[in-house]
């Protein structure tokens, strides 16, 4: 596994930026005699503590370091999808790491933002440190390769990224409390795991 310092490019940023929105609804019935009303705001209030509190330390740190994880996958796809001299079975790939990983960005943003958590770690600093991260310069050396050398160069430093994010799910697996970001990281074991094995396979052919 490649564990580099890294810090998210603006790219990167913005495009988790433009997944977060503001949204609030909240207000009192100040009119005694209006039961029902006042019954479905504390039926509201309940389910939103509910949902605060059906989590752990360890689902805030798996969201929060595994969005910019994920930020990271879609530019590296982006990097690759942007040329037209990589082989159609990369590209594939690329297309199909996108399409999953996206949503599941959109995903976690909104559970952090259902348990009040913050995007990233008393830290300040999303991504620093985690395993199977592309650094600036790594990311930039794909971002100017064409043909098979990028080709061979999104393989090797992707096989490294979701070897990382196994290993993030796996502690999310034994450590969470959420059942749906539990849920989340077996699906990311069980696809990224998969889609080691195909890469390793395209890179062997390259």
């Amino acid at each position: 596994m490649n564990k580099v310092r890294f810090f998210v490019t603006g790219t990167a940023l913005a495009g988790l930026l433009a997944l977060t929105g503001c949204a609030s609804n909240s207000g009192s019935n100040p009119m005694p005699g209006m039961d029902h009303g006042q019954q479905t705001a504390s039926a509201g209030s309940t389910s939103e503590a509910s949902t605060a509190s059906n989590h752990n330390a360890a689902d805030t740190m798996f969201a929060q370091m595994m969005i910019p994880h994920h930020a990271q996958a879609v530019e590296m796809s982006d990097a690759i999808l942007a040329k037209k001299d990589i082989p159609s079975a990369v590209t594939a790939l690329a297309v199909q790491i996108k399409g999953a990983q996206a949503p599941e960005i959109e995903k976690m943003t909104a559970w952090l933002k259902g348990w009040s958590e913050p995007m990233m770690g008393s830290s300040g600093h999303a991504g620093h440190g985690m395993d199977g991260m592309v650094s600036d310069t790594e990311l930039q050396k794909l971002k100017d390769a064409h043909g098979t050398e990028a080709a061979r160069l999104y393989l090797s430093q992707m096989i490294a990224h979701h070897e990382g994010a196994v290993t993030m799910a796996k502690t999310e697996i034994s450590q969470g409390k959420s059942s749906e970001a539990v849920q989340l990281a077996k699906d990311i074991v069980a696809a990224q795991e998969q889609e080691i094995q195909e890469m390793k396979t395209l890179l062997a052919g390259l």
